[in-house]
């Protein structure tokens, strides 16, 4: 069994700031890719930002120079640092991992979602 716990999502002006984790446990050998995807009402979901375990990210466009994505792989958790925030960030962050469960044993995982609310 893998977990997915996120926290530090809330209502936030524009302009203002929120931190996101997710933390992942349970029996497994290793976290690989992680990353942060959002979906906001009527609309698609897509990358926010990923990390990989050496630490290479990608960001989407439309966030870049304005979030940082970042890990720690001794704690198994991801964190997204998101800044001047615009009510066009405002949805339904969730977090998803690769796991490695052995040799070729890679699993998808998500996280239930932290909503982001942006104010203007």
């Amino acid at each position: 069994q893998v977990q997915l716990v996120e926290s530090g999502g809330g209502l936030v002006q524009f302009g203002g700031s929120l931190s996101l984790s997710c933390a992942v446990s349970g029996s497994f050998f290793r976290v690989d890719g992680m990353g942060w995807y959002r979906q906001a009402p009527g609309k698609q979901r897509e990358l926010v930002a990923s990390i990989s375990r050496s630490g290479s990210t990608v960001y989407a466009d439309s966030v870049r120079g304005r979030f940082t994505i970042s890990r720690d792989n001794a704690k198994n958790t991801v964190y997204l640092q998101t800044n001047s925030l615009k009510p066009e960030d405002s949805a339904l962050y969730s977090c998803n991992v690769q796991v490695s469960h052995g040799p070729d044993q890679t699993r998808d995982y998500w996280g239930q979602g932290t909503q982001v609310t942006v104010s203007s």
